[in-house]
């Protein structure tokens, strides 16, 4: 008996003992915890308590080169509904919902599901911002339903009728200019990563935030969007808002002053729209009507690269965007059956240029030791092997020199010098380190790259070359071959019921299965008149005559001049950038100018530039008919003139898509904007030929954003 209990009471000591260890560590670690980490657990609890709403800052402007509003904001009435204080109320809202639905036509569950929280599995319509601001439940109300909000508060608890800013387009003139000016979109998980890595001012960018998406909105974005406004709110374990703790103010983005000029941009608008009508509706001389499915117009001003105007057509309505675009508008936009309007065709779609690109031909083969006093041939056509190239409409000029080439626009000259070039190149078995003058003439001019405008989405285009042809078979052989062999039992299922187009695709792809990676005769002459595979855009053709009227400055093209407060004071201004002088003589830069000038005078453009003062204000022009197997050819024209004392400033470039000639479609739209801005035939839009002068320097500053 005795040793029983012995036994039990060791056991008790031993449990007496582990219970009194376990009351010292607990002891300890509640000493811890209260003085080593007292402050660490106490941030943890204000972060689970306090938490941000973000307000965004009202954007600032886009102003044009005279001040001139392209986008401002305008005050608009939204209402918006308080998850937490429907939270609060005995049916969670329902009662609310329901009368609100009544006031905008909608219906309660249509409303609750705007305000439910975005997240996995979660479709819209849905909240996306924090959950802790009031949610817009109907954007751009009228007034009088605002009204029937805020008199019958005690009907619509929870539910506000506010004023917010949202973004305008005045459109002056009719301006539209949308591939420039761009968009807005929510914020995405990307936008948010990339501001807090850049260091930007509005590291707390959320998802209900507004950013650009296209244009200047993108490309100057963190300028135009300011600091938000932050509120911090005390918040229980239910997530209902107790208090709050501070708040502070949006402040408003800064403007942006650019180099378009409004009046200038609507004229250059309008004549773009009239050329495609004119292709599409005036027969030609033959009597033809073209397709005319796009377009794009380009003004830029040849001494610092400033663009003056440039449009796309077909564009789109940027108010499309406010309050967020529907999907049927969406891919309308993006349609091939609509024409892709939301392509900016300017810098972000490119053709062959025609003979716009005789004026790169030229200066290679001056470059090559072709003398620019000496004639060449001008025969109606020029034969390579078996095949045989043709002048456009097949028209003979003699013996002429280059300049006279360039006015009338003749083939056969360019032709001789390209095959002649590739002759001495090896022909079909090239040197080891074939010279290509043209290819790297056009590479000289910028041609095959960016030209580094500040917009976002330009293409580089394509010079064709050696290496660009070997890439391309490489990629394609086994679908050309494959069409090749199928071909072989049935032309017509391949190719269509053409009998004519079948057999020249046929050829074409049983050519280029066996050796279409060779760079030939026929590739070269093509070359040597912007046909082929050479794809510019029309901001690169700007670039390059703006080159040639300013005696060889590559200009980086740009849209921003100046960063104002939004009280107009200059916080900098963005200078002119060079890419450097074009590789070209000054006499053969001279020799290309007075050339386009004869081009105005007595060459192809002469019709367009009738009645045109060019003795007291000379003009250039190049026109050019870019031809597509398949398609109608494509109409391109470039014309420059300017004030006394600086003839060749504003260089204009319009292209017309399946539109026919260059002279015939884009001309009278390039005269039309030259003339607005030189009053011939008409007042001038700026005084003296000049636009308006920049505002005081503070800070240059060469970079964008």
């Amino acid at each position: 008996m005795s040793e029983g209990v012995a036994r039990t009471g060791r056991r008790v000591r031993v449990l007496q003992g582990i219970g009194l260890s376990l009351m010292v560590l607990l002891a300890g670690r509640l000493a811890y915890l209260q003085s080593v980490d007292s402050d660490a657990y106490a941030a943890a609890a204000d972060a689970n308590t306090i938490r941000e709403v973000v307000t965004p800052a009202p954007r600032g402007l886009i102003l044009d080169d005279a001040g001139r509003p392209l986008v401002q904001n305008r005050t608009q009435l939204q209402i918006t509904v308080d998850r937490t204080a429907l939270s609060r109320q005995p049916d969670r809202g329902g009662a609310v919902l329901a009368r609100l639905g009544r006031v905008l036509g909608t219906s309660a569950d249509d409303l609750r599901a705007q305000i439910r929280p975005c997240g996995p599995g979660v479709t819209a319509p849905c909240w996306n911002g924090s959950p802790y601001q009031p949610v817009p439940v109907a954007v751009d109300v009228d007034s009088r339903v605002a009204m029937q909000v805020l008199e019958f508060r005690e009907r619509f608890p929870g539910v506000e009728a506010i004023s917010v800013s949202v973004r305008n387009y005045p459109q002056e003139g009719k301006a539209n200019l949308a591939h420039v000016l761009g968009y807005l979109q929510p914020a995405d998980e990307k936008d948010v990563a990339a501001q807090k890595e850049a260091g930007l001012r509005d590291p707390r960018l959320g998802a209900a935030n507004l950013v650009g998406r296209a244009g200047l909105e993108k490309q100057y974005d963190s300028l135009l969007r300011g600091a938000p406004g932050v509120t911090r709110v005390t918040v229980d374990h239910l997530g209902h808002v107790l208090s709050t703790v501070e708040a502070a103010a949006p402040r408003p983005g800064n403007n942006l002053l650019t180099s378009i000029d409004a009046k200038v941009q609507a004229i250059a608008e309008r004549a773009l729209a009239e050329g495609i009508e004119r292709a599409r509706t005036v027969p030609d001389y033959r009597g033809r009507k073209y397709a005319a499915d796009s377009g794009a117009i380009v003004v830029l001003d040849s001494t610092n690269g400033a663009v003056v105007a440039m449009a796309g057509a077909p564009t789109f309505n940027l108010s499309d965007w406010v309050g967020g675009i529907d999907a049927k508008t969406y891919a309308r936009l993006v349609s091939d059956k609509a024409g892709t309007p939301l392509l900016a065709r300017p810098y972000a779609a490119a053709d062959p240029p025609g003979s716009l690109f005789k004026v790169i031909s030229t200066a290679a083969a001056a470059k090559a030791g072709y003398d620019l006093n000496k004639t060449y041939p001008c025969p109606s056509s020029y034969t390579v092997g078996n095949q045989t190239f043709k002048n456009y409409e097949s028209q003979a000029h003699g013996y002429i020199t280059l300049a006279r080439a360039l006015e009338v626009s003749c083939d056969t000259v360019f032709y001789k010098i390209a095959h002649e070039m590739w002759l001495r190149d090896g022909g079909e078995k090239p040197v080891a380190d074939p010279a290509d003058p043209m290819q790297r003439m056009a590479e000289i001019f910028g041609l095959g790259r960016p030209t580094g405008i500040d917009l976002p989405g330009e293409i580089g285009g394509r010079i064709a070359s050696r290496e660009f042809k070997q890439s391309y078979w490489e990629q394609t052989r086994e679908a050309t071959c494959g069409r090749a062999e199928a071909a072989n039992t049935d032309r017509a299922a391949v190719y269509g019921d053409d009998a004519a187009r079948a057999a020249f695709l046929h050829q074409l792809d049983r050519e280029n299965c066996i050796d279409g990676a060779k760079w030939r005769a026929g590739d070269a002459v093509n070359f040597s008149i912007g046909q082929g595979d050479t794809m510019t855009t029309p901001l690169q053709m700007a670039r390059v005559y703006a080159a040639i009227a300013n005696g060889g400055t590559l200009w980086r093209p740009r849209v921003a001049q100046a960063e104002l407060t939004p009280d107009g004071d200059v916080v900098r201004t963005f200078s002119p950038v060079s890419d450097g002088k074009v590789d070209v003589a000054p006499k053969v830069l001279k020799y290309l100018l007075a050339a386009l000038e004869g081009t105005a005078r007595n060459g192809t453009a002469a019709g367009v530039f009738a009645g045109w003062p060019l003795v007291e204000m000379p003009a250039g022009a190049k026109t050019g008919t870019a031809e597509r197997f398949g398609e109608d050819p494509t109409s391109w024209f470039v014309g420059f003139a300017g004030p006394e004392g600086d003839r060749s400033r504003y260089v204009a470039v319009m292209t017309v898509s399946q539109g026919g000639t260059g002279s015939g479609t884009s001309g009278p739209g390039v005269r039309a904007v030259l003339s607005a801005m030189l009053g011939v035939d008409r007042a001038a839009v700026w005084p003296n030929g000049l636009p308006p002068a920049l505002p005081g320097r503070v800070e240059e500053q060469d970079g964008g954003e």
